[in-house]
């Protein structure tokens, strides 16, 4: 019996680690996003589009995987030009939930790593 639930610890450990190293797809986050709400997560793209607001700490730009587009917020002085494959880390958040639906999903950067 001891040695039963020593194998059960030992999955749910190693399967919860594998969970918080995954690197979900755009798609994925935007389908399911109250299992990413609040989790730091990877993501890989393109940039296609980066803006800022004069006056404001903060900058945008979106991210496209292939799978979906997904904005990202930045407080860094740096930010990726379109066109420039990127990998961002951050916390998954939104502005509100309207209806079960995630309104203002996006990434809020905490390291970004520009491919070259």
């Amino acid at each position: 019996m001891r040695r039963l639930l020593l194998i059960a610890v030992l999955v749910g450990v190693t399967s919860g680690c594998a969970m918080s190293l995954r690197s979900p797809n755009i798609a994925d986050i935007q389908n399911h996003p109250s299992r990413y709400q609040d989790r730091t997560v990877s993501v890989n793209g393109v940039v296609t589009s980066s803006w800022g607001v004069p006056l404001l700490p903060f900058r945008f730009y979106k991210v496209d995987d292939g799978t979906g587009e997904m904005t990202v917020l930045s407080q860094s002085s740096r930010m990726p030009g379109k066109g420039e494959r990127v990998r961002v880390k951050g916390k998954v958040q939104d502005v509100a939930m309207l209806g079960g639906r995630a309104v203002g999903l996006h990434l809020r950067e905490e390291d970004l790593h520009v491919k070259r």
